[in-house]
Order: C-alpha cells, then sequence, then structure tokens
C-alpha cells in the first residue's frame, strides 16, 4: 500500500497520477482521500462539468487504478457542511493537504471505451483471474 500526502497549491488528480507512475502501479484501488481544496473540477451525473470555490474538506474519495488510467469519485464539504460530489477532474487544488492511500493489488485492470456509455470504463483482464 502508498500512503502518501500531497501539498498545498498542486493538482489533485495530476498528483495522483504522479504518485502512480513514481510507484510504477499498475493496478489499484484508491481507498481514501482525506484533506481540504481551494477549488474542484467535477463531472457531474450527466456528463457536464462543473467549477467550485471552496474551500472545501474532502469527506469521502474511491476509485480504481488501472494501466491506462484512473477513476475517482469525491466528495467535498463547504463551510456550511453542505456536501457535493462527482467524478475527480483536473483542476482540484489542494487547500492545506491531500493525504491518500492507494492500494496495489494483482489482477491486471485496464480502461476500454465503451461506446454505450461514452467512456473508458473498467475491465479486469479474465487470464490472470483464472
Amino acid at each position: 500500500m502508498i500512503i502518501t500526502r500531497l501539498m498545498p497549491d498542486g493538482d489533485l488528480k495530476k498528483g495522483i497520477i504522479a504518485i502512480i507512475e513514481l510507484n510504477k502501479i499498475k493496478s489499484g484501488a484508491v481507498i481514501c482521500i482525506v484533506g481540504s481544496l481551494n477549488s474542484a473540477i467535477l463531472r457531474m451525473s450527466d456528463g457536464e462539468v462543473k467549477a467550485f470555490k471552496g474551500p472545501f474538506e474532502i469527506v469521502s474519495a474511491e476509485g480504481t487504478v488501472a494501466e491506462n488510467g484512473i477513476h475517482i469519485h469525491i466528495a467535498i464539504s463547504d463551510k456550511e457542511g453542505r456536501v457535493i460530489g462527482g467524478h475527480l477532474c483536473k483542476g482540484c487544488i489542494i487547500n492545506t493537504t491531500a493525504e491518500i492511500c492507494i492500494l496495489e493489488i494483482e489482477l491486471s485492470l485496464k480502461r476500454v471505451f465503451d461506446p454505450e456509455t461514452g467512456y473508458k470504463e473498467l475491465v479486469i483482464d479474465n487470464e490472470i483471474n483464472e
């Protein structure tokens, strides 16, 4: 398991990708992220990308790491405790910290474009699972 911290003013998604590349993680699960953001860019369930001005607390985040991409959902709360969430996009700027736990797994995970959904979806290599 990789447990690390990203520093203020960095881009959360770019930082996670850098951690994965540095540690040569091919497949895994992002099991938690705690910290705070100054601003957030999230893709909503209808596909619309929205920008939010913080500060925010990261109250939940999880996702998958595949050989060719990551997929992370995040929930953030504002100073009133209102929570919004969505798909993590580049442009989420760290406020004070982002503590990240990534669990490397033995399965071979890949993201493959699915014409039905319009997104790259997770595919598990069956040869490794047998």
